[in-house]
């Protein structure tokens, strides 16, 4: 079985890519190849963490990722980024599964507790996450939704000194979400802080509640499409016929 964890920006440096696909391999089941891989073309939005658009522009070159990955024998492609760009236009274009983090962890969650608490790592994605978790019908559920705010964290790839700054400021906010909206669960969303950086397994022991690991919950269901043979619907995801045409330097559909 072949899963392509698709990323959605382009390929960052070489320590990042073998340190995250390092990680995410250790989730498989024995017999699972998991890839990371990037968009091929990708229009840049400025504005920083203030905008999301960045999320909108990625989905053409996000489809045209997904559609290779099935006609180059991939059996499901997960959408590495928790709030779900391109997901659901993906789903349009290609028939294997392809998995949103974010809707995947939350129904499992739902599964396990009534309440949940939720984390984004900064105070830009609260309206993101509020607006994706609205969308999918998934608020009910949602006991609080908190940032991590971690935005005096140093940025980069200096892991070693941001483990332990995010560790505690997410125990901190996580224990609150238990304690003060009586959350039974967490569901932290940013995969490039929890678990990129922290385990949510070091974190329950101190928050007092299971603290999920959408990655990990998103490989396995994926395995878990694949091995019965199920996908989306092709009533909710009428299936359409593209152009052969590419941008050039793009891969051909």
């Amino acid at each position: 079985m072949r899963i392509m964890v698709l990323n959605h920006t382009p390929r960052r440096d070489t320590e990042y890519h073998e340190r995250v696909e390092r990680i995410l391999r250790s989730y498989a089941s024995p017999g699972t190849q998991i890839d990371v891989d990037y968009p091929d073309e990708y229009l840049a939005a400025q504005g920083g963490g203030a905008s999301h658009l960045g999320y909108y522009l990625s989905g053409p070159a996000l489809v045209q990722k997904a559609v290779w990955a099935e006609q180059n024998g991939y059996d499901a492609v997960i959408q590495s980024n928790n709030f779900e760009p391109g997901v659901e236009a993906c789903r349009l274009a290609v028939r294997i599964p392809v998995l949103g983090l974010c809707h995947t962890t939350m129904l499992a969650a739902a599964n396990l507790a009534d309440r949940i608490g939720v984390t984004v790592p900064l105070d830009g994605y609260y309206i993101l996450a509020r607006r994706l978790l609205e969308a999918q019908g998934l608020m009910r559920f949602v006991s609080d939704l908190r940032s991590l705010s971690l935005e005096g964290v140093p940025r980069g790839d200096q892991v070693a000194v941001q483990r332990p700054l995010i560790h505690q400021r997410a125990v901190e906010v996580m224990r609150a979400l238990v304690k003060e909206t009586k959350a039974e669960c967490i569901v932290p969303l940013g995969g490039a802080v929890i678990p990129y950086i922290v385990d949510p397994k070091d974190l329950e022991p101190e928050v007092g509640a299971p603290v999920l690991n959408p990655k990990a919950i998103g490989i396995r269901t994926a395995e878990m499409c694949v091995q019965l043979g199920i996908s989306h619907s092709p009533l909710t995801y009428p299936q359409a016929t593209l152009s052969s045409g590419a941008p050039a330097g793009a891969r051909s559909l």
